[in-house]
């Protein structure tokens, strides 16, 4: 795994009622990611981003959704989050308060 590929791994943290409750609860972070990238690849992304250690990785795909507009129809694009659980003592801080 090279450093460029590692780099376009990661698009966005998801900011949401639920990755917040998980990230005060379980230290995991969410992640929208690529949807060929492998859970070894999103774990040293991270790591090489964020400086952080991370324990585990648990990725999900998602459906895009069927949206209307009057009488057409459309679909969004299929995408996959990573759920990134890091190890005791570290934190992510995407506020970049200090």
């Amino acid at each position: 795994m090279n450093q460029d590929r590692l780099m376009k791994v990661l698009f966005s943290p998801v900011v949401s009622e639920k990755s917040t409750r998980v990230a005060d609860a379980h230290r995991q972070f969410v992640f929208k990611v690529d949807k060929t990238a492998s859970k070894p690849e999103v774990r040293k992304a991270v790591e090489l981003m964020f400086d952080v250690k991370v324990d585990n990785v648990q990725v999900s795909n998602m459906r895009g959704k069927i949206k209307r507009h009057g009488k057409s129809s459309g679909k969004r694009s299929d995408w996959k989050k990573a759920y990134v659980t890091l190890a005791e003592g570290h934190d992510i801080d995407f506020m970049g308060a200090e």
